[in-house]
């Protein structure tokens, strides 16, 4: 299947970017969200982003305007119906993406692929709800989008081969590098980064080093743009909490128990970036 529209339910952080590097690629979007107000901050995002990347002198102002013509925000699912690739990146939560993609699968032709960006949601669970689960399938995302090359494409058990070559191509044609993963807890990426920032957080606790020497011993010692410490204030300590209890009951296995220092802080209030203070201060 050639994909030359693509929906995109949710014009947050994630539909937004979704949507800049699809259009900045030449494809037609259409971004849904359910208000007015929410879709024009959508829109407000790209074009700001599109500045950045206008003032960094990596685009011209006629790549500018053609990506944002290609762009269109609506309120109503209806105007799905002519994308070849619908792409939900509404919240994290199983029941709301459940609650959308049964709206979808009423509404979009047979032949519409539908994929959810999401970080742990099972995919096989999510294909099962519907009458499409051969053309279903997990694309996951890293913000920003438009500045991240991976996508990491996650298969149900029910996704069709045809499905996952038209979206790896797609994920191609957007620039990016895509991974094939099968359904697990975690996929691939975060399965390894989150037990590793718990892990930092036990090595914080038992007094071994500052966070500043733990942070900058990852970072020189192996490569690393940002240590783990500094990581997960960016990432939300209650995501990270949230993410190694998902493990621990999903897997069963002890090594996957949250430290209790992370548990602490999350029970302050201490957040990260987005409460002004986690493991650093903001």
């Amino acid at each position: 299947m050639m994909i030359s529209t693509v929906g995109i339910v949710g014009a947050g952080t994630m539909g937004n970017g979704i949507a800049q590097a699809c259009a900045v690629s030449g494809l037609n979007v259409v971004m849904v969200d359910i208000s007015e107000a929410a879709v024009n901050k959508g829109i407000a995002a790209v074009s700001g982003s599109l500045d950045r990347l206008l003032k960094k002198e990596k685009i011209t102002a006629a790549d500018k305007a053609a990506a944002l013509a290609r762009i269109k925000g609506c309120t109503h699912y209806g105007d799905l119906t002519g994308a070849q690739l619908v792409i939900e990146a509404a919240t994290e939560n199983f029941d709301l993406k459940v609650k959308i993609v049964k709206q979808l699968d009423d509404m979009l032709a047979p032949e519409v692929i539908v994929a959810t960006n999401t970080s742990s949601i099972s995919i096989t669970k999510l294909a099962a709800v519907t009458g499409r689960a051969d053309r279903f399938i997990g694309m996951h995302f890293f913000n920003p989008v438009p500045m991240m090359a991976l996508v990491e494409i996650i298969r149900g058990l029910q996704t069709s081969d045809a499905t996952h070559a038209a979206v790896h191509a797609m994920a191609t044609q957007l620039g990016k590098t895509p991974i094939t993963v099968k359904n697990a807890p975690g996929f691939v990426v975060n399965r390894i980064l989150v037990p590793m920032i718990n892990e930092a957080f036990f090595v914080l606790a038992e007094g071994l080093a500052t966070p500043e020497d733990i942070d900058n011993g990852m970072k020189l010692g192996c490569n690393q743009p940002i240590g783990p410490l500094a990581l997960a204030d960016m990432v939300g300590l209650d995501v990270c909490l949230a993410v190694m209890d998902v493990y621990l009951q999903e897997f069963g296995d002890s090594k996957y128990r949250a430290c209790p220092l992370l548990k602490e802080m999350v029970a302050a209030g201490y957040l990260g970036r987005k409460t002004g203070q986690g493991v650093y201060s903001y």
